[in-house]
């Protein structure tokens, strides 16, 4: 079974501010405390080079591929998968209006693979206060920007 953190909250900015804050990587180092760095093109296939705080002092460099880009909604990616479907992973962060002036946005990970035990059970618990962070970080952004 999938190690999955959802992690969903209403936000009082319309989408299009969302989606700026969300694809803005250059400044993630303002307002991010989980992914601090990050930069992309969100062409499908092409790589996001990131660097998050996940354990130990500093952040570590962690590279993904896009997946999906959908400019104003969303965008999903994934690590290369590892041989034998040792480990495999996706993230995914879509954008929906609830308003003119209000959107919901959702966070989505998951990690599968037989390493998923060992790997989860070193960094299940950064990785669900990461996320968190990050989702609760785009809310307060956004709301500042609006």
């Amino acid at each position: 079974m999938a190690f999955v953190i959802d992690e969903s909250v209403e936000i009082d900015a319309p989408a299009a501010t969302v989606w700026q804050v969300l694809t803005d990587f250059p400044r993630y180092g303002e307002w991010n405390p989980f992914c601090v760095a990050a930069e992309t093109t969100l062409e499908p296939g092409a790589p996001i080079d990131m660097r998050v705080r996940l354990l130990g002092p500093g952040p570590m460099k962690q590279r993904e591929f896009i997946r999906t880009s959908t400019p104003g909604v969303g965008f999903s990616y994934s690590m290369k998968p590892m041989p034998l479907g040792a480990l495999h992973s996706l993230r995914t962060q879509t954008l929906t209006p609830v308003g003119e002036e209000r959107c919901r946005y959702d966070s989505h990970f998951e990690l599968d693979g037989w390493l998923l035990p060992v790997v989860s059970g070193l960094m299940g618990s950064a990785l669900r206060r990461g996320f968190g962070g990050m989702t609760a970080a785009v809310a307060e952004r956004a709301v500042e920007l609006r």
